[in-house]
């Protein structure tokens, strides 16, 4: 009996070599003729070409391309930043803001009213509000939170009060009179 067990396995194993076989002769097959060859090298995306200058990244707090031109504040809508820009395109100060519900769509606009303090929509006390449109009935313009706070606005609510900072709606208030220019960017 041992002699047919052997047969068995002399056949088993003769069958899983010329398998094999046959899988490595289709792999090769399908090999690129490049392969094994050495290669240039080619710059990656986010590697600049050998010889290149080397970019610097991209300062947060730098006024948005396509943002106007002359004295202004920008507001970028993702970034949650404002710029108060001087008439030579520099940026004069530069904050984070906390969006309100109601947003306007990416556009130039112009401040039409000023208060010195008032109660938002949301009900907090806020003082140097600047307002430069109207969204669905809705004001829409920065200020300052008189207690110095900084939070979302409440989802369920309507509001266009595009919060920052005290000492930032101080600034606010004293670059952005009524006719300035506001140029609302993505």
């Amino acid at each position: 009996m041992s002699r047919s067990s052997s047969g068995i396995v002399a056949g088993l194993t003769a069958a899983a070599v010329a398998v094999v076989g046959f899988l490595a002769f289709q792999a090769s097959a399908h090999v690129p003729d490049t392969l094994g060859k050495p290669t240039k090298s080619r710059p990656s995306s986010s590697l600049p070409p050998a010889g290149a200058p080397a970019q610097k990244p991209k300062d947060p707090t730098a006024v948005p391309a396509a943002s106007g031109a002359g004295e202004r504040v920008v507001y970028a809508l993702a970034d949650r930043r404002v710029w108060l820009v001087d008439e030579k395109d520099r940026s004069t100060r530069t904050f984070a803001v906390m969006p309100s519900t109601v947003s306007p769509a990416p556009g130039s606009y112009t401040v039409t009213s000023r208060s010195g303090s008032v109660t938002g929509s949301d009900g907090v006390r806020i003082e140097h509000v600047v307002r430069f449109t109207t969204v669905d009935n809705v004001a829409i313009g920065f200020s300052a939170a008189v207690d110095g706070t900084l939070t979302s606005p409440d989802p369920t609510l309507k509001t266009g009060g595009v919060r920052m900072k005290v000492a930032d709606g101080n600034a606010m208030w004293t670059f952005a009179t009524v006719g300035s220019k506001v140029e609302v960017v993505p």
